[in-house]
């Protein structure tokens, strides 16, 4: 009787089969603790809808909360005397060619500034706002037909000193300017009057919270949310808003007085 012996392995085949159970036993643990994840996953996922239908449940047939609020109001107003004056001055010019018509515009602008700058109104308050020269035409027998050229030119002119503002005016006739805008007494640094405006119009607020909040018995806390506007300017002794006609004399003009106002409103929460 005969035996059969099993063939031994040799070294190079022992190895590789204790590397191959290495990677099977490897890929074991990892899909073990893939599974694992994925479970501790699942249960929050689960937990949180579970959590999520508890709080609707709770709140079915409940009104939202809502924010009470309550907004007071004010306006703060401040009369000021003006301390610079506004106008607008121009030329406009026609000839057959440009240039010419450039030349008797130019030739009146130029005037205009040196008796500008003769009566104290500095270089920097004359400023060019517009310049335009465009085509003039005839129409014979339905026809177009070009007749010349027009030059404009206006500059704005911001008088400091305001005994001199008759004079500057009069200087439209002097020098021949055909085209005069309204005179405006205003402010020149209206910051510093709109200041004191919206501090008048706070204090307003804040005597008016109190009372409020004596009146209703609540207490009106943080501030939700505020807002402003500027009320506008209200000036007296504006001249001319329109065009004005060139004048040779110098007319009875008045400073008059600038009303500034500034309108506030501040929300704040109401609390028992």
């Amino acid at each position: 009787m005969s035996v059969k012996k099993t063939p031994e392995l040799n070294d190079s085949q022992t190895g590789s089969r204790t590397m191959m159970s290495g990677y099977s036993d490897m890929g074991h643990k990892l899909m073990c603790t893939l599974l694992g994840i994925l479970l501790v996953y699942s249960i929050v996922f689960v937990g949180t809808l579970i959590r999520n239908n508890i709080r609707k449940y709770h709140t079915i047939g409940r009104a939202e909360k809502t924010e009470r609020t309550i907004t007071v109001e004010a306006d703060g107003k401040v009369t000021v005397s003006p301390d610079i004056a506004l106008t607008t001055m121009g030329m406009s010019a026609e000839s057959k060619t440009v240039a010419e018509a450039q030349k008797k515009n130019t030739e009146v602008m130029n005037k205009l500034l040196e008796k500008l700058n003769a009566l104290g109104v500095d270089k920097k308050d004359v400023q060019t706002i517009n310049y335009s020269i465009y085509p003039t035409y005839d129409y014979k027998d339905g026809v177009q037909v070009i007749r010349g050229y027009q030059v404009d030119q206006s500059v704005t002119i911001k008088i400091r000193d305001l005994t001199k503002a008759n004079d500057v005016i009069a200087l439209a006739g002097d020098v021949g300017a055909n085209s005069v805008g309204g005179l405006q007494f205003t402010v020149d640094d209206r910051e510093i009057y709109k200041a004191k405006a919206r501090d008048m119009a706070l204090k307003k607020v804040a005597q008016k919270r109190a009372a409020l909040a004596r009146s209703l018995g609540v207490r009106l806390s943080s501030i939700v949310s505020y807002n402003e506007y500027d009320g506008g300017q209200n000036g007296y002794g504006d001249y001319g808003k329109g065009g004005m006609a060139p004048m040779s004399t110098a007319p009875g003009l008045e400073h008059g007085t600038n009303e500034i106002s500034i309108h506030v409103g501040v929300t704040f929460e109401v609390q028992q």
